[in-house]
């Protein structure tokens, strides 16, 4: 089949981790069932393209937040969408897409507008337990909503299929990887808050660790993501204590830190919670108390409820409460066990082919 033959799907997401991961999973499937790909971002969208397959066209739009800028960018905010729209519209007159997926963020507003005045099959995934402003914007006005998080919360009217969130490779290969727990032997522990740390588990992780007893600190060895800003204070804390400790803006390596990790201490973003579950690790989850909805909190639902994580509320974060959440799990060696399998067990490692069939009957319908 020549490249020209082959379907198009166009992918919009917006520009974060949380909504580029799963975009990025689906394309790789896509790809692999012959499908042509387009990933349709904004500027900021287009820094985490990285990890996305050569052969993925990227096509950055203009788009635009009411949520950032002052009063007279706020004003050009319909105009610039109403124009992305209508070029996007265009392009797609030029180049039909088969299907358009829609992941969230405002960037995905001009693919999704223009799917819709062309009535295109389309459909839009939810990473999160409460939709986001975009894709709430579109849910009644899409083919099909997939869900990520089960529940979640819809309009009513609103039929949800859970499909679970995808996972990149790099995750998938390591679905069920075998977990060594806690112990007298070095040991790891991962601090990830987002795609670029979190203050707050800067501030309160370090002080936790320190008071943890010397003959486990002797074992442990500490992964921190930490904020550019917030870097050299906690790698400076941690040497100044004697731990052993890496503190990096960003890994580039989280499925690999993650397999080898005894415990995870995360924000429960959408994305962490499926690569949690899907590489099946004990985790301490602190929602980000200000997300849309208190979707962090509907996140780790799923993960606590099953036994697999500790959820400590930001209004209720303390040194002593992670400290005490910490050595709960790193002092109870078959606990440990029983939290990484609970983590499998509402795990959905093949979200991603699921979407993808749901995409290829979308299309099937409008043939």
């Amino acid at each position: 089949m020549s490249k020209a033959d082959r379907p198009l799907l166009v992918i919009a997401a917006g520009g974060t981790g949380g909504h580029m991961f799963p975009a990025q999973s689906l394309a790789e499937v896509m790809l692999r069932r012959g499908w042509r790909v387009k990933l349709s971002t904004d500027a900021r969208g287009a820094r985490y393209t990285g990890g996305f397959p050569h052969s993925v066209e990227i096509e950055e739009v203009s788009s635009a937040t009411f949520a950032r800028g002052g009063i007279a960018s706020k004003a050009l905010v319909p105009f610039r969408v109403s124009g992305g729209v209508m070029a996007q519209a265009a392009r797609m007159m030029r180049d039909r897409p088969s299907v358009v997926v829609g992941f969230g963020g405002y960037p995905s507003i001009p693919a999704l507008g223009a799917a819709t005045l062309l009535r295109l099959p389309r459909m839009i995934h939810e990473q999160n337990g409460v939709l986001g402003r975009v894709n709430e914007l579109f849910a009644k006005r899409v083919n099909a909503v997939a869900c990520g998080t089960w529940p979640t919360e819809l309009p009513d009217g609103v039929e949800g299929i859970h499909t679970g969130n995808p996972v990149r490779m790099a995750v998938y290969e390591r679905q069920g990887a075998g977990y060594i727990p806690p112990g007298d032997y070095p040991m790891s522990l991962l601090v990830i808050g987002g795609s670029q740390g979190a203050r707050v588990l800067s501030d309160v992780v370090p002080p936790a660790i320190a008071e943890l007893p010397m003959d486990m600190l002797a074992h442990l060895r500490i992964s921190h993501q930490a904020r550019d800003e917030d870097g050299a204070r906690v790698a400076e804390f941690y040497a100044e204590n004697g731990i052993d400790a890496e503190v990096q803006p960003f890994f580039h390596d989280i499925p690999a830190r993650m397999s080898e990790a005894q415990l995870v201490i995360s924000r429960s973003g959408a994305s962490s919670v499926a690569d949690l579950s899907v590489i099946g690790r004990p985790a301490i989850l602190v929602p980000f108390a200000a997300a849309t909805g208190d979707h962090q909190t509907a996140n780790a639902r799923g993960l606590t409820e099953a036994g697999a994580a500790i959820r400590i509320p930001e209004s209720k974060l303390t040194v002593e409460a992670m400290r005490d959440a910490i050595l709960s799990v790193l002092q109870n060696s078959q606990g440990a066990a029983q939290m990484a399998q609970a983590a499998l067990s509402v795990s959905k490692p093949d979200a991603a082919e699921e979407l993808a069939q749901l995409v290829e009957e979308l299309a099937d319908k409008d043939r």
